[in-house]
């Protein structure tokens, strides 16, 4: 994505997590959709806030063990019966029982690696840089004990002055304007 100039978005920072929570909430019943909570552990209210109900990483891990494990049933007919073919005791060339558990490793990997590589890709990682590590009071606290939330400039409803006064209602510690 180029680096474009001007405002990435409103960077309100709270103290406790019910005060993010009730800030989102709002903020969202107001209108808001482009948003995101900072928070130094997980806070599944804020998700729920926001709006946040996607989960693909499920999906994509579901999808990788059905790849394995056709991969690996592909691979062992394949070997099994046209490229190397086997008379072991008159028992047929596609012997289903014995590709069941070199199968079901292969799901278990594939799923994994999936599930890994799946998170890492739809989570936009590995991000070097993000506009808001430009905040200072974002640097200092959101690892530890700071709450965030951030109302992103391309939403439609955005409108500086506004979303500025929308956020002061909420009575933030600071509000600062993030810089792309």
């Amino acid at each position: 994505m180029p680096m474009r100039e001007g405002t990435y978005g409103l960077l309100a920072e709270f103290d406790t997590p019910s005060q993010l929570v009730h800030a989102a909430e709002n903020a969202y019943s107001a209108g808001y959709r482009r948003m995101d909570c900072y928070t130094p552990y997980p806070l599944e209210e804020a998700a729920a806030a926001i709006g946040f109900h996607k989960d693909y990483v499920s999906l994509v891990c579901l999808l990788g063990g059905l790849m394995g494990v056709a991969a690996m049933f592909s691979l062992e007919t394949w070997i099994s019966v046209w490229s190397y073919p086997l008379n072991i005791a008159g028992r047929p060339y596609f012997s289903w029982p014995a590709f069941i558990v070199p199968a079901y490793e292969w799901t278990i990997l594939y799923a994994g690696l999936s599930a890994a590589f799946g998170m890492l890709a739809l989570c936009g990682l590995p991000k070097v840089y993000h506009p808001l590590f430009n905040a200072p009071n974002f640097r200092s606290g959101a690892t530890s004990d700071k709450f965030f939330l951030c109302l992103e400039s391309v939403d439609p409803k955005f409108d500086l002055g506004e979303t500025r006064s929308f956020l002061e209602g909420f009575t933030p510690a600071s509000i600062v304007e993030v810089e792309y």
